[in-house]
């Protein structure tokens, strides 16, 4: 059986390299952010090339931490996507602000830009494009209409860190940006975190304040603050990691390309369309048919495991249907969500591993578009 995920690879090669690091760790005894949290903080800036990194204990954390930091509070409206995990939406409502939802765009699967301004009223405070799956989203005309307004915009990298716009790292473009590091992420600790990314020495510095029970000085709390703060195991164990980032993801961007071209065979399958101004990273790669669960029992049977990534648009989720929205309201979203398969993709697949799963999507689309069993 070919897996959808496997971190079992991963996680072996650099078993030496984590127990030195998380070593370190309990020398130091800097369990709470700590020297390694600080550490990795200041790689992964670099890596980026942004000015402040600023370590948290998950990626609904970092939204949250990046809405607050942007201004965004009760009463105000956040502009995002419905296709996407929840944490954009529970940020949101977190801050307590009120989600209000565009459409997204089937080539990039990310916000529709031209969908926006008709969704911008007097209360918007922030706009919170979603770079899933590791695809960028379109960001200038979505930037250009956030500039003519005064609005800041407020990345969700949580899948997309080395993923690049135009030349550029995902995370940077923002006024303040958020990603996570899940396990299963290109770039995942051993257990929960996330980070939040900035420019702006002000949120840096009130990122930083109120992860740690907004103290200024210990005792010394100058507003309502939270336990953010990422533990040290988890920054030694992402400091290892990043020093392989980019070459895990050209490897999935090797399997993307693979899969392209194998699946041209594919009967009644959509895939993402590629374009000439950003680089994904592949942390899910998609396709679409109509007869999603048939496909995924199918695949199973052929053994190939595959993924949802996500059965129900946040917009019909029953938490949020206090907003008013109803089916039809975002028809791509709705589709996408309806058709969308997740095929096996981790740095470690071979090349056989893929031509088995190109194998088996290419004989299952065949036989389910020409009925047969």
């Amino acid at each position: 059986m070919i897996p959808f995920l496997s971190l079992k690879e991963q996680t072996a090669a650099l078993r030496e390299d984590v127990l030195a690091e998380l070593g370190r760790v309990i020398d130091t005894q800097g369990f709470a952010n700590g020297p390694a949290v600080a550490q990795f903080e200041r790689e992964l800036a670099d890596y980026l090339g942004c000015r402040e990194v600023i370590a948290v204990n998950s990626g609904t954390s970092s939204l949250h931490a990046a809405l607050i930091a942007a201004g965004v509070g009760a009463g105000d409206e956040v502009v995002t996507v419905s296709h996407t995990w929840i944490s954009t939406a529970w940020a949101i409502s977190y801050a307590g602000a009120r989600p209000v939802f565009v459409d997204v765009d089937r080539a990039t699967c990310g916000m529709d830009p031209s969908k926006l301004a008709a969704a911008i009223g007097p209360k918007t405070k922030a706009i919170l494009p979603v770079h899933l799956y590791g695809l960028p989203a379109d960001l200038d005309p979505i930037l250009a209409i956030a500039r003519e307004r005064g609005i800041p915009v407020i990345e969700d990298c949580a899948q997309s860190i080395g993923a690049t716009y135009k030349g550029r790292q995902t995370g940077t473009f923002g006024l303040v940006n958020a990603t996570s590091f899940y396990p299963g992420k290109n770039l995942g600790a051993f257990g929960e975190g996330g980070a939040v990314m900035t420019d702006d020495a002000a949120i840096a510095g009130r990122v930083r304040s109120l992860r740690d029970h907004a103290q200024q000085g210990r005792h010394n709390h100058v507003e309502l603050g939270f336990n953010w703060r990422m533990d040290g195991f988890q920054g030694a164990v992402l400091s290892v990691k990043l020093r392989h980032l980019d070459a895990w993801n050209a490897r999935r961007r090797a399997i993307a390309a693979r899969y392209v071209e194998g699946l041209k065979r594919a009967e009644g399958l959509s895939l993402v369309p590629g374009n000439d101004w950003s680089e994904p990273i592949w942390h899910i790669f998609p396709v679409f048919h109509a007869q999603r669960d048939e496909f995924r029992t199918r695949l199973e049977a052929l053994g190939v495991q595959s993924g949802v990534h996500y059965p129900r648009p946040v917009h019909l989720q029953p938490a949020y249907s206090f907003l008013g929205y109803k089916p039809g309201d975002f028809p791509i979203a709705e589709e996408l969500a309806a058709t969308e398969i997740s095929l096996p993709m981790f740095p470690e697949l071979s090349d056989a591993d893929v031509d088995q799963v190109i194998d088996a999507v290419v004989e299952v689309s065949t036989k389910l578009s020409t009925g047969t069993t």
